[in-house]
């Protein structure tokens, strides 16, 4: 038997490496091949503890990684997607979900001569696993089987390096220094503290479990002794949550805060009842040789076993947590400002942070609708109190494209699927167009605003001509921001037409204003200001359009210029229904029916 040297160490410290990398490129890839649907389930979370523990676990297993999940969460209750009561029964589910890893792991421990029992070892089908990964993520067209290659192709790695760790410490089976280093870990306490100081430093619960087992495989490590290892390594796991917790708010700490008490708690609890049965009762399992599988039993065993006892006293440990982290009023005041409630957590999970950053958008959208849609109604009649609302409006509106923006940018630097590029390239040109038509709605605010000071009001022939121009736009603004925000492209083919019409409805107010100016019934002044809402009104229209036209190009992979050529040369259903946009409201400008040419 070789003699355990410097060199296995290097190849424990590389089978470590192995495992931890491996353990990224399958939950990235997991995470892919789901594309946010179960982390978004979380966010329709509901008040039923049993549901969100069930929840907690599926995702979890899905994603291979409970330390994702707590980050997910902390940024789920800092961004306002969650309550912190939300979040308890999917942290119990978490800790449950976890232990499969251990599970998976303890195949490394399959022993047997039939060929059939040998396949199920790792050193036999790691390297198979690893071949069908690497062909599917160079042959595979479609993401979603470059997604599985990549699980495949982790899956692989893992077990490589699980197989490294156990060849590394092979040879301590027989080190009588490995041995009296051993008898210090029959202080329970002591283990507990190994067990999370290690964990807290490799940030990875299921690392910490391999390295268990890989030691297991020595012959010297005993139930008893393992047992508050398993429980400190669950502590320690907690690092990467109160890593997460850095800057964010109150009830986002609290969050980390409750993962770290649940698992102290059932330690404290758990650990006496097991001192309990090893030293008074001598119950003699605690002195038997632990193994792979009996690692894997004793995690799933604690985690259950917290859950059972600690989970119908969730609202005490909510309250347990606002006691430790008490709230701070200033802090409070600034949250209610929050504007889109976007957090930079959220991009270690790209899908989620996708669709958080749909939804933030989909609030700009209706924000800056409802915003110019007031504005247009302010040229019927001065409101002041209409005016200031706009103007506030503009500077939230702005404070969204600032923030969704850069948020954008960071998220379009992660790994994240083909549709959920086309959507971030989707929000990166429509925010835009949000924002220009806010600016063009506190333009118009100023001309009102204007008149209203110099004691100056547009006659009733020009007030009549602009509720024309006004309701056709407003027609128009629904149909665009209902497109976006119902991802309707039906609808976002009737933009177009509609917004044609507008531009001949400007062409003819400005004919009109002209007649009127050399007729001398309108003053310069109000020439400029009339000029002035024509061009807002315009530009307006000219943003819907750009931004059904932007659905239009992502979804049907057309650019703008061809689809416009294309429909307004050939599609017979485009001239039809701008006819019938122009014969309407040409027909109310002029008070007879005006056949559109």
């Amino acid at each position: 038997m070789e003699e355990f040297s410097i060199f296995n160490i290097f190849t424990l410290l590389g089978g470590l490496a192995f495992f931890l990398y491996g353990m990224k490129v399958m939950s990235t890839g997991l995470e892919k091949l789901t594309g946010g649907k179960l982390e978004l389930a979380l966010k329709k979370m509901t008040s039923n503890q049993i549901k969100a523990l069930l929840l907690g676990m599926g995702i979890t297993i899905a994603i291979q990684s409970s330390s994702a999940m707590t980050v997910m969460l902390v940024g789920f209750v800092n961004s306002g997607i969650m309550s912190l009561e939300q979040t308890i029964g999917v942290c119990f589910g978490s800790d449950i979900g976890t232990t499969l890893t251990a599970w998976i792991l303890s195949l490394a421990g399959v022993d047997g001569k039939n060929p059939f029992i040998k396949m199920l070892k790792p050193s036999s089908f790691a390297p198979l696993v690893a071949l069908i990964g690497v062909i599917m993520i160079m042959a595979a067209k479609k993401n979603k089987k470059k997604d599985i290659g990549r699980i495949l192709v982790g899956f692989a790695i893992i077990m490589t390096g699980m197989t490294l760790m156990s060849d590394a410490v092979s040879p301590l089976a027989d080190s009588p220094k490995f041995q009296n280093v051993l008898t210090a870990f029959q202080n329970p306490i002591l283990g507990v503290l190994v067990g999370a100081g290690f964990t807290g430093i490799i940030q990875s619960s299921a690392a910490s479990v391999g390295i268990l087992q890989a030691f297991s495989q020595t012959g010297a490590l005993t139930y008893g002794m393992a047992l508050p290892i398993i429980m400190g390594l669950n502590i320690g796991t907690c690092v990467t949550a109160l890593i997460s917790s850095i800057g964010v708010n109150k009830n986002a700490k609290r969050v980390a805060c409750i993962h770290i008490l649940i698992k102290i708690l059932g330690t404290l609890i758990l650990l006496p009842i097991s001192m309990i049965l090893e030293s008074v009762i001598h119950l003699s399992i605690f002195d038997q040789t632990v193994g792979y599988v009996g690692i894997a039993v004793m995690h799933s065993i604690f985690n259950i076993a917290t859950t059972i006892i600690l989970l119908p006293f969730s609202k005490h440990i909510v309250n347990l947590s606002k006691i430790i982290i008490k709230d701070d009023a200033a802090e409070e005041e600034s949250s209610k400002k929050t504007i889109t409630g976007l957090d930079t957590i959220l991009l270690k999970t790209p899908a989620v942070a996708v669709h958080t950053c749909i939804s933030a958008t989909n609030q700009m959208a209706e924000l800056t609708r409802e915003t110019i849609l007031k504005a247009l109604e302010l040229l019927k009649g001065y409101d002041e109190e209409a005016c200031d609302l706009i103007i506030e409006n503009e500077d939230i509106i702005d404070g969204y494209e600032d923030k969704i923006n850069s948020y954008l940018i960071k998220l379009s630097k992660s790994s994240i699927t083909g549709a959920d590029s086309r959507s971030v390239s989707k929000m990166m040109h429509c925010v835009g167009n949000f924002e220009r038509i806010s600016d063009h709605a506190v333009n118009l605010v100023e001309s009102v605003q204007e008149m209203h000071e110099k004691g100056i009001m547009f006659s009733d022939e020009c007030i009549n001509e602009i509720t024309v121009i006004t309701d056709a736009i407003a027609e128009n603004i629904n149909k665009a921001f209902d497109s976006y925000v119902n991802s309707d492209l039906a609808t976002a083919h009737k933009v177009e037409p509609l917004e044609e019409v507008v531009d001949n409805l400007s062409t003819e107010l400005k004919n009109r204003h002209i007649r009127r100016l050399q007729n001398d019934e309108c003053t310069v002044e109000l020439g400029y200001i009339f000029q002035d809402v024509l061009t807002n009104l315009e530009r307006v229209s000219d943003h819907c359009s750009n931004i059904a036209g932007c659905l239009i190009e992502t979804d049907e992979k057309k650019t703008l210029h061809a689809y416009l050529h294309d429909v307004k040369e050939n599609d017979e259903t485009f001239r039809n229904e701008y006819r019938e946009y122009a014969e309407e409201y040409f027909r109310r400008l002029s008070g007879d029916s005006v056949k559109a040419s």
